[in-house]
Protein backbone atom coordinates (compact mmCIF):
# COMPACT_ATOMS: atom_id res chain seq x y z
CA UNK A 1 0.00 0.00 0.00
CA UNK A 2 1.40 3.62 -1.00
CA UNK A 3 0.82 4.61 2.33
CA UNK A 4 2.77 1.86 4.14
CA UNK A 5 5.65 2.30 2.11
CA UNK A 6 5.74 6.27 2.69
CA UNK A 7 6.29 5.08 6.55
CA UNK A 8 8.53 2.90 5.84
CA UNK A 9 10.93 5.11 3.40
CA UNK A 10 10.85 8.32 6.41
CA UNK A 11 11.64 5.50 9.08
CA UNK A 12 14.78 4.28 6.85
CA UNK A 13 15.38 7.91 6.23
CA UNK A 14 15.35 8.40 10.19
CA UNK A 15 17.61 5.68 10.93
CA UNK A 16 19.74 5.84 8.05
CA UNK A 17 20.53 9.68 7.94
CA UNK A 18 18.45 11.86 11.06
CA UNK A 19 19.96 9.56 13.83
CA UNK A 20 23.84 9.23 12.27
CA UNK A 21 23.98 13.30 12.47
CA UNK A 22 22.35 13.69 15.33
CA UNK A 23 25.03 11.68 17.28
CA UNK A 24 27.50 13.50 15.39
CA UNK A 25 25.92 16.73 16.49
CA UNK A 26 25.57 16.14 20.56
CA UNK A 27 28.91 14.52 19.68
CA UNK A 28 30.03 18.06 18.55
CA UNK A 29 27.97 20.43 21.17
CA UNK A 30 29.07 17.92 24.21
CA UNK A 31 32.06 19.51 25.42
CA UNK A 32 30.68 23.33 25.27
CA UNK A 33 27.06 21.98 27.03
CA UNK A 34 28.92 20.46 29.55
CA UNK A 35 31.72 23.48 30.04
CA UNK A 36 27.94 25.15 30.73
CA UNK A 37 26.95 22.66 33.58
CA UNK A 38 30.27 22.59 35.16
CA UNK A 39 30.33 26.37 35.31
CA UNK A 40 27.04 26.28 36.92
CA UNK A 41 27.17 24.04 39.48
CA UNK A 42 31.05 25.11 40.55
CA UNK A 43 31.03 28.94 39.95
CA UNK A 44 30.00 30.02 43.31
CA UNK A 45 32.08 27.57 44.58
CA UNK A 46 35.10 29.06 42.57
CA UNK A 47 33.70 32.62 44.23
CA UNK A 48 34.01 31.23 47.42
CA UNK A 49 37.29 30.20 47.04
CA UNK A 50 38.20 33.59 45.16
CA UNK A 51 37.05 35.54 48.18
CA UNK A 52 38.16 33.42 51.10
CA UNK A 53 41.64 33.42 49.57
CA UNK A 54 41.38 37.42 49.56
CA UNK A 55 40.12 37.42 53.09
CA UNK A 56 42.98 35.26 54.10
CA UNK A 57 45.63 38.03 52.47
CA UNK A 58 44.22 41.04 54.26
CA UNK A 59 45.49 42.69 57.61
CA UNK A 60 42.16 43.53 59.71
CA UNK A 61 41.83 45.84 63.04
CA UNK A 62 39.84 46.26 66.00
CA UNK A 63 39.40 49.76 66.74
CA UNK A 64 38.53 50.54 70.78
CA UNK A 65 36.07 53.90 70.83
CA UNK A 66 37.14 55.70 74.29
CA UNK A 67 33.94 58.41 74.18
CA UNK A 68 35.07 61.99 75.56
CA UNK A 69 33.82 63.10 79.12
CA UNK A 70 31.02 65.08 77.61
CA UNK A 71 28.98 64.01 74.94
CA UNK A 72 26.54 66.33 73.84
CA UNK A 73 26.41 65.40 70.32
CA UNK A 74 22.88 63.77 69.09
CA UNK A 75 22.89 60.44 66.99
CA UNK A 76 23.03 62.57 63.89
CA UNK A 77 26.29 62.34 64.53
CA UNK A 78 27.39 58.89 64.33
CA UNK A 79 24.79 58.98 60.86
CA UNK A 80 27.23 61.11 59.27
CA UNK A 81 30.06 58.93 60.03
CA UNK A 82 27.79 55.47 59.08
CA UNK A 83 27.33 57.69 55.65
CA UNK A 84 31.03 58.17 54.95
CA UNK A 85 31.66 55.17 55.00
CA UNK A 86 28.81 53.78 52.67
CA UNK A 87 30.57 52.35 49.24
CA UNK A 88 28.62 50.06 47.02
CA UNK A 89 31.48 49.73 45.13
CA UNK A 90 32.91 46.22 44.95
CA UNK A 91 35.67 46.61 41.74
CA UNK A 92 35.21 45.20 38.37
CA UNK A 93 34.65 41.71 36.94
CA UNK A 94 38.07 40.76 37.04
CA UNK A 95 38.87 42.12 40.09
CA UNK A 96 35.38 40.84 41.80
CA UNK A 97 35.54 36.81 39.92
CA UNK A 98 39.25 36.73 39.57
CA UNK A 99 41.02 38.50 43.09
CA UNK A 100 37.76 37.70 45.07
CA UNK A 101 37.58 42.09 45.66
CA UNK A 102 34.30 42.40 47.83
CA UNK A 103 32.76 45.43 48.83
CA UNK A 104 34.37 46.87 52.36
CA UNK A 105 31.94 45.96 55.66
CA UNK A 106 32.73 46.93 58.83
CA UNK A 107 31.69 45.68 62.41
CA UNK A 108 29.98 47.91 64.80
CA UNK A 109 30.86 46.29 68.44
CA UNK A 110 29.55 46.81 72.16
CA UNK A 111 30.93 44.81 75.14
CA UNK A 112 30.88 44.26 78.36
CA UNK A 113 33.49 42.18 80.03
CA UNK A 114 32.72 41.55 83.47
CA UNK A 115 30.73 44.91 83.88
CA UNK A 116 33.72 46.66 81.88
CA UNK A 117 31.62 48.43 78.50
CA UNK A 118 33.37 49.49 75.70
CA UNK A 119 33.20 50.57 72.62
CA UNK A 120 34.67 48.42 69.01
CA UNK A 121 34.66 49.28 65.45
CA UNK A 122 36.15 46.57 63.42
CA UNK A 123 37.15 46.72 59.84
CA UNK A 124 40.05 45.96 57.40
CA UNK A 125 43.18 47.26 58.10
CA UNK A 126 43.67 49.31 54.98
CA UNK A 127 40.43 50.88 55.63
CA UNK A 128 41.07 52.11 59.19
CA UNK A 129 42.53 55.55 58.38
CA UNK A 130 39.27 56.21 56.50
CA UNK A 131 36.87 55.36 59.01
CA UNK A 132 38.85 57.18 61.72
CA UNK A 133 38.98 60.24 59.79
CA UNK A 134 34.96 60.09 60.31
CA UNK A 135 34.83 59.24 63.53
CA UNK A 136 37.25 62.34 64.48
CA UNK A 137 34.98 64.94 62.42
CA UNK A 138 32.54 63.87 64.67
CA UNK A 139 33.88 63.56 67.56
CA UNK A 140 36.70 65.66 68.18
CA UNK A 141 37.38 64.49 71.85
CA UNK A 142 37.58 60.73 71.35
CA UNK A 143 40.37 58.63 71.45
CA UNK A 144 40.89 55.63 69.13
CA UNK A 145 43.36 53.35 70.03
CA UNK A 146 43.78 50.04 68.27
CA UNK A 147 43.78 46.85 70.24
CA UNK A 148 44.07 43.33 70.46
CA UNK A 149 41.05 41.56 69.54
CA UNK A 150 39.06 40.61 72.65
CA UNK A 151 37.12 37.67 71.00
CA UNK A 152 39.95 35.70 70.30
CA UNK A 153 40.68 35.36 73.94
CA UNK A 154 37.75 33.00 74.42
CA UNK A 155 37.67 29.40 73.30
CA UNK A 156 34.79 27.26 73.83
CA UNK A 157 35.06 24.86 77.00
CA UNK A 158 31.98 23.12 78.04
CA UNK A 159 33.65 21.71 80.76
CA UNK A 160 33.82 25.10 82.39
CA UNK A 161 31.76 27.45 80.65
CA UNK A 162 28.31 28.10 79.12
CA UNK A 163 26.91 29.89 76.24
CA UNK A 164 24.02 31.12 74.96
CA UNK A 165 24.16 33.50 71.14
CA UNK A 166 21.62 34.38 68.21
CA UNK A 167 21.09 36.80 65.90
CA UNK A 168 17.74 39.21 65.73
CA UNK A 169 15.45 39.48 63.22
CA UNK A 170 13.15 41.82 62.62
CA UNK A 171 9.41 41.70 63.96
CA UNK A 172 8.00 42.59 60.58
CA UNK A 173 8.62 41.38 57.78
CA UNK A 174 7.48 44.71 55.51
CA UNK A 175 9.85 47.59 55.37
CA UNK A 176 8.26 49.42 58.29
CA UNK A 177 11.04 51.34 60.21
CA UNK A 178 12.37 50.85 64.07
CA UNK A 179 11.60 53.61 66.41
CA UNK A 180 14.55 56.11 65.67
CA UNK A 181 16.09 58.75 67.40
CA UNK A 182 13.81 61.25 65.58
CA UNK A 183 10.93 59.80 66.96
CA UNK A 184 12.79 60.04 70.23
CA UNK A 185 12.92 63.57 69.96
CA UNK A 186 17.08 63.39 70.23
CA UNK A 187 17.24 64.94 66.63
CA UNK A 188 16.49 68.51 67.95
CA UNK A 189 18.78 68.12 70.65
CA UNK A 190 16.97 68.91 73.73
CA UNK A 191 18.68 69.19 77.64
CA UNK A 192 20.71 66.49 78.56
CA UNK A 193 18.15 65.84 81.75
CA UNK A 194 15.73 65.86 79.37
CA UNK A 195 17.05 63.10 76.52
CA UNK A 196 15.26 59.84 76.28
CA UNK A 197 18.05 57.49 75.18
CA UNK A 198 16.72 54.18 73.65
CA UNK A 199 20.55 52.78 74.12
CA UNK A 200 20.90 53.39 78.18
CA UNK A 201 18.47 50.30 78.90
CA UNK A 202 21.14 48.28 76.99
CA UNK A 203 24.11 50.25 78.96
CA UNK A 204 22.79 49.60 82.21
CA UNK A 205 21.99 46.40 81.55
CA UNK A 206 25.92 45.57 79.91
CA UNK A 207 27.40 47.85 83.00
CA UNK A 208 25.22 45.08 85.54
CA UNK A 209 27.52 41.96 83.89
CA UNK A 210 29.08 39.92 87.10
CA UNK A 211 32.17 38.47 87.64
CA UNK A 212 32.93 35.75 85.29
CA UNK A 213 30.52 36.90 82.81
CA UNK A 214 30.39 38.63 78.84
CA UNK A 215 28.35 39.88 76.90
CA UNK A 216 28.86 40.81 73.28
CA UNK A 217 26.61 42.72 70.51
CA UNK A 218 28.18 42.91 67.10
CA UNK A 219 26.53 44.54 64.08
CA UNK A 220 28.08 43.74 60.93
CA UNK A 221 27.40 46.51 58.18
CA UNK A 222 27.96 46.61 54.10
CA UNK A 223 26.67 49.28 52.15
CA UNK A 224 23.14 47.90 50.63
CA UNK A 225 22.99 48.25 46.55
CA UNK A 226 20.59 46.87 43.51
CA UNK A 227 21.24 43.05 43.50
CA UNK A 228 17.95 41.28 42.71
CA UNK A 229 17.86 40.13 39.42
CA UNK A 230 15.42 41.07 36.98
CA UNK A 231 13.29 38.57 35.60
CA UNK A 232 12.33 40.33 32.05
CA UNK A 233 16.10 41.57 31.82
CA UNK A 234 19.03 39.09 32.53
CA UNK A 235 21.59 42.07 32.75
CA UNK A 236 19.20 44.35 34.61
CA UNK A 237 18.83 44.67 38.76
CA UNK A 238 16.42 46.24 40.82
CA UNK A 239 16.37 47.34 44.25
CA UNK A 240 13.91 45.04 46.16
CA UNK A 241 13.58 46.69 49.30
CA UNK A 242 12.82 49.94 47.64
CA UNK A 243 10.21 48.33 45.90
CA UNK A 244 8.65 46.96 49.08
CA UNK A 245 8.80 50.79 50.41
CA UNK A 246 6.35 52.07 47.29
CA UNK A 247 4.30 49.26 47.47
CA UNK A 248 3.10 49.51 50.92
CA UNK A 249 3.29 53.34 50.83
CA UNK A 250 0.60 52.57 47.89
CA UNK A 251 -1.48 50.72 49.82
CA UNK A 252 -2.09 53.26 52.79
CA UNK A 253 -2.32 56.01 49.48
CA UNK A 254 -4.53 54.17 47.24
CA UNK A 255 -6.88 52.36 49.56
CA UNK A 256 -10.71 52.71 48.17
CA UNK A 257 -12.19 55.85 50.16
CA UNK A 258 -15.00 55.25 51.86
CA UNK A 259 -17.33 58.49 53.47
CA UNK A 260 -16.51 58.18 57.89
CA UNK A 261 -18.37 60.42 60.51
CA UNK A 262 -17.05 59.76 64.01
CA UNK A 263 -15.12 56.86 63.21
CA UNK A 264 -17.42 54.72 61.52
CA UNK A 265 -17.69 53.97 57.94
CA UNK A 266 -21.37 54.58 56.60
CA UNK A 267 -21.18 53.73 53.17
CA UNK A 268 -19.69 54.62 49.82
CA UNK A 269 -19.75 58.43 48.80
CA UNK A 270 -21.84 58.98 45.50
CA UNK A 271 -19.10 62.13 44.76
CA UNK A 272 -15.21 61.43 44.64
CA UNK A 273 -13.92 62.00 47.68
CA UNK A 274 -10.25 62.31 49.52
CA UNK A 275 -9.27 59.37 51.52
CA UNK A 276 -9.76 59.77 54.98
CA UNK A 277 -6.53 58.46 56.95
CA UNK A 278 -5.39 58.54 60.20
CA UNK A 279 -2.88 60.37 62.33
CA UNK A 280 -1.08 56.57 62.16
CA UNK A 281 -1.37 56.59 58.62
CA UNK A 282 0.29 59.37 57.66
CA UNK A 283 3.05 59.39 60.35
CA UNK A 284 3.29 55.83 58.92
CA UNK A 285 3.53 57.70 55.41
CA UNK A 286 6.24 60.07 56.26
CA UNK A 287 8.22 57.62 58.27
CA UNK A 288 8.23 55.57 55.02
CA UNK A 289 9.59 58.17 53.01
CA UNK A 290 12.24 59.41 55.11
CA UNK A 291 13.41 55.89 55.40
CA UNK A 292 13.74 55.09 51.82
CA UNK A 293 15.63 58.55 51.62
CA UNK A 294 18.74 57.53 53.28
CA UNK A 295 21.76 55.72 52.63
CA UNK A 296 20.74 51.71 53.48
CA UNK A 297 22.83 49.06 54.60
CA UNK A 298 22.62 45.15 54.84
CA UNK A 299 23.36 44.23 58.28
CA UNK A 300 22.96 41.86 61.16
CA UNK A 301 23.09 41.56 64.75
CA UNK A 302 24.53 39.40 67.20
CA UNK A 303 25.00 38.84 70.67
CA UNK A 304 26.34 36.18 73.18
CA UNK A 305 26.14 35.83 76.60
CA UNK A 306 29.14 34.06 77.99
CA UNK A 307 30.08 32.64 81.98
CA UNK A 308 31.82 30.22 83.74
CA UNK A 309 29.27 27.44 84.63
CA UNK A 310 29.26 28.64 88.37
CA UNK A 311 27.82 32.28 86.73
CA UNK A 312 25.99 31.57 84.61
CA UNK A 313 22.31 33.12 84.61
CA UNK A 314 19.79 32.60 81.70
CA UNK A 315 17.08 35.13 83.30
CA UNK A 316 19.30 37.95 84.16
CA UNK A 317 22.08 37.30 80.57
CA UNK A 318 19.45 35.84 78.14
CA UNK A 319 16.63 37.53 79.16
CA UNK A 320 18.70 41.01 79.44
CA UNK A 321 20.14 40.81 75.56
CA UNK A 322 16.46 40.47 74.12
CA UNK A 323 14.55 43.09 76.40
CA UNK A 324 17.66 45.17 75.90
CA UNK A 325 16.70 45.68 72.40
CA UNK A 326 12.91 46.00 72.63
CA UNK A 327 13.33 49.50 72.79
CA UNK A 328 14.24 50.03 69.26
CA UNK A 329 10.33 49.05 68.97
CA UNK A 330 6.98 49.97 69.51
CA UNK A 331 3.38 49.56 68.80
CA UNK A 332 2.93 50.74 65.06
CA UNK A 333 6.80 50.55 64.46
CA UNK A 334 9.25 47.27 63.50
CA UNK A 335 11.44 46.23 66.19
CA UNK A 336 13.91 43.46 66.84
CA UNK A 337 13.45 39.45 68.19
CA UNK A 338 15.82 36.70 68.38
CA UNK A 339 15.92 34.40 65.36
CA UNK A 340 15.85 31.34 67.47
CA UNK A 341 16.88 28.45 64.64
CA UNK A 342 19.88 30.46 63.63
CA UNK A 343 22.21 29.56 66.38
CA UNK A 344 22.08 27.67 69.47
CA UNK A 345 18.79 26.47 69.89
CA UNK A 346 16.59 25.53 73.02
CA UNK A 347 15.94 22.14 73.33
CA UNK A 348 12.88 21.48 75.44
CA UNK A 349 13.53 17.87 76.23
CA UNK A 350 17.00 15.62 76.91
CA UNK A 351 16.32 12.93 74.22
CA UNK A 352 16.61 15.93 71.48
CA UNK A 353 20.16 16.40 72.08
CA UNK A 354 22.03 14.04 74.31
CA UNK A 355 25.33 15.36 76.43
CA UNK A 356 24.72 18.69 74.60
CA UNK A 357 26.29 17.63 71.41
CA UNK A 358 24.55 19.70 69.35
CA UNK A 359 24.65 22.85 71.44
CA UNK A 360 27.99 22.40 72.32
CA UNK A 361 28.89 22.10 67.96
CA UNK A 362 26.38 25.66 67.76
CA UNK A 363 28.84 27.00 70.51
CA UNK A 364 31.92 26.37 68.89
CA UNK A 365 30.42 27.71 65.47
CA UNK A 366 29.20 30.46 66.69
CA UNK A 367 32.40 31.56 68.13
CA UNK A 368 33.98 31.32 64.82
CA UNK A 369 31.53 33.05 62.87
CA UNK A 370 31.90 35.83 65.31
CA UNK A 371 36.20 35.99 65.60
CA UNK A 372 36.26 36.21 61.47
CA UNK A 373 33.08 38.85 61.44
CA UNK A 374 31.52 36.43 58.64
CA UNK A 375 27.84 37.60 57.92
CA UNK A 376 27.79 38.58 54.60
CA UNK A 377 30.16 36.23 52.60
CA UNK A 378 31.25 32.39 53.44
CA UNK A 379 31.93 30.65 55.26
CA UNK A 380 29.28 31.59 57.36
CA UNK A 381 26.34 33.53 55.60
CA UNK A 382 23.35 34.54 57.56
CA UNK A 383 20.12 36.01 56.52
CA UNK A 384 20.53 40.42 56.22
CA UNK A 385 18.36 42.77 57.51
CA UNK A 386 18.21 46.34 55.33
CA UNK A 387 18.44 49.69 58.02
CA UNK A 388 19.24 52.77 56.71
CA UNK A 389 21.57 55.04 58.44
CA UNK A 390 18.90 56.73 60.68
CA UNK A 391 18.20 53.57 62.46
CA UNK A 392 21.57 52.36 62.59
CA UNK A 393 22.92 55.44 64.41
CA UNK A 394 20.09 54.63 66.86
CA UNK A 395 21.50 51.20 67.88
CA UNK A 396 24.81 51.80 67.80
CA UNK A 397 25.51 56.01 68.80
CA UNK A 398 27.65 57.20 71.83
CA UNK A 399 25.45 58.40 74.35
CA UNK A 400 25.36 61.34 76.45
CA UNK A 401 25.75 61.78 80.10
CA UNK A 402 22.37 60.80 80.48
CA UNK A 403 23.90 57.73 80.32
CA UNK A 404 25.24 57.05 83.82
CA UNK A 405 26.70 53.83 83.74
CA UNK A 406 29.80 54.01 86.07
CA UNK A 407 31.65 51.33 84.44
CA UNK A 408 31.44 53.36 80.64
CA UNK A 409 34.97 54.49 80.19
CA UNK A 410 35.64 57.84 78.90
CA UNK A 411 38.25 59.85 77.95
CA UNK A 412 38.64 61.68 81.94
CA UNK A 413 39.95 64.87 80.19
CA UNK A 414 39.08 67.08 77.41
CA UNK A 415 42.21 67.46 74.98
CA UNK A 416 43.53 70.38 73.32
CA UNK A 417 46.14 71.70 70.91
CA UNK A 418 48.54 73.73 72.16
CA UNK A 419 49.12 77.34 71.83
CA UNK A 420 50.13 78.68 68.65
CA UNK A 421 52.85 81.09 70.20
CA UNK A 422 54.84 78.88 72.43
CA UNK A 423 58.83 79.97 72.40
CA UNK A 424 60.60 77.48 70.32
Amino acid sequence: MPIEHAVASLIDQFNSFIIPHAFQVGILVAPVALAILLGTIFWELWVDYVQGKQFLGLKYAVLELKLPKETNKSPLAMEVVLTAVHNTSDGSFYARYWKGETRPWYSLELVSIEGNVKFYMWTEDRRKVNLMSALYSQYPGIEIKEVEDYARSIHFDPKTMKMWADEFELTQKDPWPIKTYVDYGLDKDPKEELKVDPMSPLLEFLGSVGPNQQVWFQIPIIAHKKEKRDPSHFFKRFDEWKEKHDKLKNEILLRDPKTKVAGHTIGESPFPVAPAYTKGETEGVAALERHVLKYAFDCGIRAAYIAKKDAFNPPFGIGGCVGSMKHFGAEGYNGFKPNSKRWIQQFEYPWQDFMDVRRNRQSRLFLMAYKRRSFFYGPFKSPRLTLNSEELATIYHFPGSVAQTPTLERVPSKKAQAPVNLPV
